[in-house]
């Protein structure tokens, strides 16, 4: 810590001096005036800031907060192979995007390096960060400076002091007793049932990740509710850890901000549990209550859309659709075929309706784990009970598949050319007078035929994507309900600067048009602000970095005065030492 001058000096000094300073501060201004510099003929850029306040958890920071989880490991099962292609397809394309943005620095028309008071500018903004808890820790200490002997108490004050210190014994006896005797048990069975529940909640998740074969789906990949599930245990898994990284904050200072994010994660899933936990009582109470009326519905929209309207397509599917002349004898086995496993189907869930309340109650019942529940199960029971629709999709999609597929070969054959499959090419082939004349026959059977598997297979496809779009809504219910961020949304809104985004330095004259002096116009007054995206004009501001703008921040805060170059710039966190009303 270096002594950098006087404030409000009662005596003037009649020359500039770099080493002691001379300031004057006005109650009509925040901003400092420095003394004696039109003989120095120097410039000087006072940089002043708003001091973070460590205890509502603010602070600077040059790199955007990241939320995400960072201590997250890979799972110790093998994923399905989709999934491994499509997060090796992610890490490929990251890869090579980031190949291209080395290679863009390399094409900048002149290559910065960093300087000296650059590569300090992190040491800076966390001595910025400690300013204040500094400035209490000064003011709680300064007392101790020139102690006087303290006088004899009086007759009143001994008797207080004795009421005071028995009242103190008999509230010390209570709380040996607790911390002795009744706080160890309590949490001694606090860390059975603790285990207890990890214990139970790993076999869980296992059986949760449980695959038939290494490159089969495990449940929670098949299951919403399974999914849902998964994650809850999760988070009551990683709860534990998340509290003791924060108990482990109160042990160092609190201008220490690594578990910053850890703080907002930890109380953004807990919101968004309590949320969750509100939410789905209210709705386990309707459903509860309503549980035949919602029964009856379902059982109507499911009846009336899967089965009714069903076979109503499929006849009309059957009898030329729209005008289109579709071939009779094969749209007629399509459609019977089809028509069948509804009938099938329909009769199966006509003999599972008089249970449906009561699957209805229990989705009601599992609304108080949270709202995430119901939706979970509302989803799997969608997919369960359309899974008709769903074979029927696989089924026409499959032919559709194979009949293009045996027409793309047979139009090779006609053309006098096949595919080669080792080279992956169309090379020439001879053929003889049978081989074309078979092929050209099925390839104009098939060929007069795809009109019809093309009906079938739009069909079906529509209903599947009409059912996929229904439980993406879902799947979109649950995930604001679990990953949200509406802990980080309402401290953007109450406390900006507990979310830093960076620094930025913003340009203003805070001298009074009335007070200005004549050396006044020699200072330029810059704001150290928190770089979160502004709600005003951003062309008002200067958006840049230490080398771009002239300033001199020196370690520990010590001013730096150039005379060679006529500029004086002055760190951040002298007015720490000045006053308060210039902060």
């Amino acid at each position: 810590m270096h002594v950098l001058g006087s404030t409000n000096s009662r005596t003037v000094p009649e020359s500039f001096n770099a080493s002691h300073l001379y300031f004057t501060t006005q109650s009509s201004s925040k901003a400092p005036q420095i003394q004696c510099l039109t003989d120095a003929s120097v410039s000087v850029q006072v940089i002043m800031y708003l001091r973070p306040h460590p205890t509502r958890m603010e602070y600077m920071s040059l790199d955007p907060i990241s939320l995400a989880l960072g201590d997250k490991v890979a799972t110790t099962g093998q994923g399905s192979t989709m999934l491994e292609n499509i997060e090796s397809e992610e890490e490929t394309e990251k890869a090579r995007s980031r190949i291209l943005v080395d290679k863009l620095k390399l094409h900048t028309v002149v290559k910065h390096i960093p300087s000296q008071k650059e590569q300090a500018l992190p040491l800076i903004i966390n001595q910025v960060n400690c300013a204040y808890e500094m400035a209490q820790l000064m003011h709680k200490n300064s007392h101790l400076i020139g102690i006087r002997a303290k006088r004899s108490m009086s007759v009143g004050e001994r008797v207080v002091e004795s009421a005071t210190t028995l009242w103190g014994f008999i509230v010390l006896c209570i709380a040996h007793v607790f911390w002795q005797w009744a706080w160890p048990v309590i949490t001694r069975l606090f860390v059975i049932a603790l285990v207890g529940h990890r214990s139970v909640a790993e076999i869980v998740l296992q059986v949760l990740e449980w695959r038939a074969r290494p490159d089969a789906a495990a449940i929670k990949d098949i299951s919403a509710t399974a999914q849902q599930v998964d994650i809850r245990l999760q988070q009551f898994c990683y709860w534990p850890i998340q509290y003791v990284k924060l108990r482990q904050r109160k042990d160092n200072w609190e201008s220490v901000t690594t578990s910053h994010p850890d703080y907002i994660r930890f109380y953004n899933s807990l919101w968004l549990v309590a949320n969750d936990v509100i939410i789905g009582i209210a709705l386990g109470s309707y459903i509860i209550d309503n549980a035949n009326w919602v029964a009856s519905q379902i059982n109507t929209i499911l009846t009336g859309w899967t089965v009714e309207g069903l076979q109503r397509t499929i006849s009309w599917l059957m009898d030329w659709p729209a005008g289109l002349k579709l071939n009779n004898e094969l749209a007629a086995f399509l459609g019977d075929l089809f028509l069948w496993v509804i009938e099938n189907w329909a009769a199966c869930i006509a003999n599972l309706q008089p249970y449906l309340p009561a699957v209805i109650y229990v989705v009601g019942c599992s609304s108080f784990a949270g709202a995430s529940m119901p939706i979970a199960l509302f989803s799997d029971l969608l997919s369960i009970l359309t899974v008709h629709i769903y074979s029927f999709y696989i089924a026409s999609a499959r032919i559709f598949n194979w009949q293009l597929t045996i027409i793309v070969s047979l139009f090779h054959l006609f053309r006098g050319k096949k595919r080669n499959v080792l080279r992956n090419r169309i090379d020439s082939c001879d053929y003889d007078l049978d081989q074309l004349l078979l092929g050209t026959i099925l390839f104009t059977v098939l060929f007069f035929l795809l009109p019809t598997v093309i009906v079938f297979y739009l069909t079906f496809a529509s209903a599947r994507m009409l059912i996929i779009s229904m439980k993406a809504a879902l799947d979109t219910c649950l995930a604001f309900l679990n990953h949200f961020p509406l802990f980080a949304l309402m401290l953007r809104v109450k406390d900006s600067r507990r979310l830093p985004g960076g620094i930025r330095f913003e340009l203003r004259d805070e001298l009074d048009k009335q007070t200005a002096t004549p050396d006044s116009s020699t200072v330029s007054y810059i704001h150290l602000e928190v770089g979160y995206p502004p709600i005003y004009p951003v062309e008002n501001f200067v958006y840049t970095n230490v080398a771009e703008c002239s300033l001199s921040l020196s370690h520990c805060a010590r001013c730096s005065i150039n005379t060679s170059s006529s500029v004086t710039d002055f760190a951040s966190t002298i007015w720490r030492l000045a006053s308060s009303s210039v902060l």
